[in-house]
């Protein structure tokens, strides 16, 4: 069952980012794991290179102001919690939080979601740490209750057809379990079927009677139901657990069951079955993370390599 005890937080050291660091001192709080955070910004030009140190000075002061204001909405056990502040510049910053990652072993990556206005999809720098960085990425958006009270949804995919993939779907559930004792209590599972055969009967040139059809239908709903059972044995969790298998694509059934539930923490798989090396589970997972207004814990398969290189 998955750990995180050596964290790294995004933050770019200018917008408020309370909310993202509160979540990040919970976690690392409640894994009694190290934190450090990795201020990035743009190089300056070379005319005002004089100004470095005291930018990034600057940078280092306004972020620890954010950690002061998030431990006073936490726990008391989070005022020991004294993370590590780190300052870098690039001009690719996606690349640079991947380095850090491979050359420290970061084993988790939290930053704040970042959108371009408020009901469009996440900036070139989250959506490339979802496809590229090699551990699991967490996107922070705004969680409105006391962490007890907050709930957690997992996605999986039941009609997963590699040992990969249910090696995945297993991590995410075991992941979840462990994230949502820390949370609720409460785990909501998720594993969307389809059947995209149900306007063979209209046909003109295929006649399919209804109820062959429905048998069908049946059939499907029930081969899914067994293995999405089959892998929640597999992973071991217990407590409290509901199961929800609704018919229909995921992009439009996962959104759709996170406002209903009220999840504000979301887990999910982000590799692509096809197994190209740093491709998010194509357009699928993108619109899942992107019509969603929950926070985003993003894992990838054993076996992943980052196209970026440590050096």
């Amino acid at each position: 069952m998955r750990r995180f005890e050596n964290i790294l937080y995004i933050s770019d050291g200018i917008q408020d980012e309370t909310q993202g660091l509160q979540q990040a001192l919970s976690l690392a709080s409640a894994f009694q794991g190290k934190l450090t955070i990795l201020i990035t910004y743009p190089d300056l030009p070379e005319t005002l290179d004089s100004y470095q140190a005291n930018w990034e000075q600057a940078l280092i002061e306004k972020t620890k102001h954010f950690v002061k204001q998030a431990k006073t909405r936490l726990p008391p056990q989070t005022a020991s919690l004294m993370p590590v502040i780190m300052v870098k510049s690039s001009q690719i910053p996606a690349t640079l939080v991947i380095q850090s990652v491979l050359r420290e072993d970061f084993d988790l990556v939290i930053k704040t979601a970042a959108l371009t206005q408020p009901d469009s999809g996440l900036k070139a720098l989250d959506m490339e740490l979802l496809r590229q960085c090699p551990c699991p990425v967490w996107l922070c958006r705004p969680i409105a209750h006391p962490q007890k009270q907050v709930h957690v949804a997992v996605a999986i995919d039941a009609d997963s057809d590699s040992q990969a993939e249910t090696d995945l779907d297993i991590a995410l559930l075991q992941t979840a379990r462990l994230l949502a004792n820390d949370c609720d209590g409460s785990l909501t599972v998720i594993s969307c079927w389809n059947f995209p055969y149900e306007e063979i009967s209209s046909n003109p040139f295929i006649h399919v009677p209804e109820s062959e059809l429905e048998q069908s239908i049946q059939r499907t709903e029930t081969k899914h139901l067994d293995k999405f059972n089959a892998l929640l044995a597999l992973s071991g969790i217990t407590g409290p657990i509901k199961t929800c298998h609704p018919k229909g694509l995921p992009q439009h059934c996962i959104p759709d069951i996170i406002a209903q539930e009220a999840i504000e923490l979301l887990v999910m798989g982000t590799v692509a079955r096809t197994g190209i090396p740093g491709f998010i589970m194509g357009n699928t997972a993108e619109d899942i993370v992107q019509n969603t207004r929950c926070s985003i814990l993003a894992l990838k398969p054993k076996g992943f390599v980052t196209d970026i290189k440590a050096y």
